[in-house]
């Protein structure tokens, strides 16, 4: 049983890994590159307890016991007594691997380290380590609390133990876990990645509005979001980073991002995170 989880990044994924966390009564512990951004993804937290509220989907006192769960911190030490790692930085694989060295030697020899990439080398992240068969990827989809599904990913040393260890901790979260090999992209993201960029260039073409497509999606397909807005919250900068993994990595032209997301991009235009991308954003919120 997974009692206290170290999370190593407090964007969009980590604060919802953070969420979903306290909510099931585990101690979560939070750190990222610097203070500001710890302040605001405790702000974002409390943001989303109180948007609970409103909708009576958990009361005032819960949202307290949830919070008192949760510890941001820039000092790592306090990451030596947790039971399970989990690291959600960007989609840079030195990066990540960086973070993957300096937490080998923080933590717990036996515990477990789970990256929430989507793309990127389980069995290259393990090889950074001296724990090679701990190391596996737990991607969850956004918004993390609301959707079910997990992807856990082997690298080639990860261990049966491991696998089964994760899984376990997958239920105990309420999730649902799919055993992944790895490749790039996984699953979900390269089933994905070829929708969302042909939306890109219907918008760029004027075949249809933004508004539209994503209509036509959520309305014709029972999607959650369009694969716009999709875009948007997954953060426009992470989608066009993947779609260029994806083509490097295939050579195939379905991944080669669309021109459009890269003018967005260069713009600032990022979606959710800064307020603008295909759509506008205040709080969270389309607006």
């Amino acid at each position: 049983m997974i009692r206290k989880v170290g999370v190593i990044g407090a964007g969009t994924i980590g604060t919802g890994l953070t969420e979903l966390l306290s909510e099931h009564g585990i101690d979560v512990i939070v750190t990222d590159k610097n203070q500001e951004i710890l302040d605001k993804a405790k702000e974002n937290l409390i943001h989303n307890f109180d948007k609970a509220i409103e909708k009576f989907g958990i009361t005032d006192s819960e949202k307290k016991l949830y919070l008192s769960k949760v510890t941001y911190t820039m000092d790592k030490t306090k990451f030596k007594d947790v039971d399970l790692l989990i690291e959600a930085v960007d989609e840079i694989m030195e990066l990540k691997k960086e973070i993957f060295m300096e937490m080998d030697k923080i933590c717990k020899e036996e515990i477990l380290f789970a990256t929430s990439t989507s793309t990127l080398s389980i069995t290259e992240l393990g090889a950074a380590t001296s724990r090679a068969d701990k190391i596996i990827g737990l991607h969850m989809t956004h918004p993390v609390v609301k959707r079910d599904l997990v992807q856990i990913i082997r690298g080639l040393k990860t261990s049966d133990q491991t696998f089964n260890e994760a899984k376990a901790f997958v239920e105990q979260i309420g999730k649902t876990g799919i055993q992944v090999f790895e490749s790039p992209g996984y699953v979900t993201v390269r089933l994905m990645m070829p929708l969302i960029n042909e939306a890109i260039r219907l918008v760029n073409e004027g075949v249809a509005s933004a508004e539209d497509i994503d209509t036509a999606m959520k309305l014709g397909f029972d999607f959650p979001y369009g694969p716009l807005e999709m875009a948007d919250r997954m953060g426009l900068d992470s989608v066009l980073r993947v779609m260029e993994m994806l083509f490097k990595e295939y050579g195939e032209v379905r991944y080669r991002p669309a021109l459009m997301v890269k003018k967005l991009v260069n713009a600032g235009h990022l979606g959710e995170k800064t307020n603008e991308g295909f759509f506008k954003y205040e709080n969270g919120e389309r607006i």
